[in-house]
C-alpha cells in the first residue's frame, strides 16, 4: 500500500471486532508515528497504550458514570461555540448521514444518547491510544498532536487495523487523567481505538463527504 492509498482507506470506523492486537505491534505503530513532523522538534505528545484488563475496567467505570448521568469540566472545547457556515452545515451533515446508516432518526434521542454512549466503550475495540500534552503548549504544539496521530493512523491502515480518533475523552479528562496516571501539568488531548474492522457494522458503510476543492483549494501562478 503507497501513502496516497492509506490516506484514501483511512476514516473514522465505529465497529471493531474483538480480536486482540499484539502489544508489540501497537508499540512499533506508536514508535513510528514519533518520526510525524514537529516544530523546532519539540516532540509534545505523550502516549499511552491501553488494552486487555485495565481497558475493561476503565469502560465499566465509564458505564457507570454515563448511567449516573455524571459529567467534568471539558478540557478544552472540541468544537467553537458558534459554528458559522459553512463548518455547522459540515458537521450536522455527517451526524445525520452516520444516523441514517445505523437506522436512528432525528426524534429518538435516547437512541442517540445510547449511541453515544458507545464512544466510551470504543466501539468495541480490544486497544486504545491516548495523547496526552502540556499544559504550557500552544496552538503551534496542539498541530504537532494533529500530525502524530494522522501519521499513527495511517501507520495502521499499512498494518491492516482501522482507528477511530476520538476527542469525546476530553469530556472526561478527571477520570481518565486519574486511569493514565497523567500528573496536573499535563492535558488529556484525545483517544484513539484501534483494531480490526467489524466490516458488518452498519456505522462503517459512512463515507464522509468532503468539501468541493473550489471550496478551499487556491492558487496564484
Amino acid at each position: 500500500m503507497d501513502v496516497r492509498q492509506a490516506v484514501m482507506a483511512r476514516r473514522s470506523v465505529r465497529g471493531f471486532l474483538d480480536t486482540p492486537v499484539a502489544l508489540d505491534k501497537l508499540r512499533s505503530l506508536a514508535e513510528a508515528a514519533a518520526r510525524a513532523p514537529s516544530g523546532g522538534n519539540l516532540q509534545p505528545w505523550h502516549v499511552h497504550i491501553v488494552a486487555g484488563e485495565p481497558m475493561a475496567r476503565l469502560k465499566v467505570e465509564m458505564a457507570g458514570k454515563l448511567m449516573r448521568g455524571e459529567t467534568e469540566t471539558p478540557g478544552y472545547a472540541v468544537y467553537p461555540l458558534e459554528l458559522d457556515a459553512p463548518y455547522r452545515a459540515r458537521r450536522s451533515e455527517v451526524g445525520e448521514a452516520l444516523y441514517g446508516h445505523i437506522g436512528i432518526p432525528r426524534e429518538d434521542r435516547a437512541a442517540r444518547r445510547r449511541w453515544f454512549a458507545e464512544n466510551f466503550r470504543f466501539f468495541g475495540a480490544p486497544a486504545a491510544y491516548f495523547c496526552s500534552v502540556e499544559r504550557s503548549m500552544g496552538p503551534p504544539q496542539w498541530s504537532d498532536l494533529g500530525m502524530y496521530l494522522q501519521t499513527l493512523m495511517l501507520l495502521a491502515i499499512d498494518a491492516g487495523l482501522a482507528t477511530c480518533p476520538q476527542e469525546c475523552w476530553a469530556m472526561f479528562p478527571d477520570t481518565v487523567g486519574r486511569f493514565l496516571g497523567l500528573s496536573e501539568d499535563r492535558m488529556l488531548f484525545c483517544g484513539v481505538a484501534i483494531g480490526l474492522e467489524d466490516a458488518a457494522a452498519p456505522a462503517n458503510r459512512l463515507r464522509s463527504v468532503r468539501a468541493d476543492p473550489a471550496d478551499w483549494l487556491s492558487e496564484i501562478v
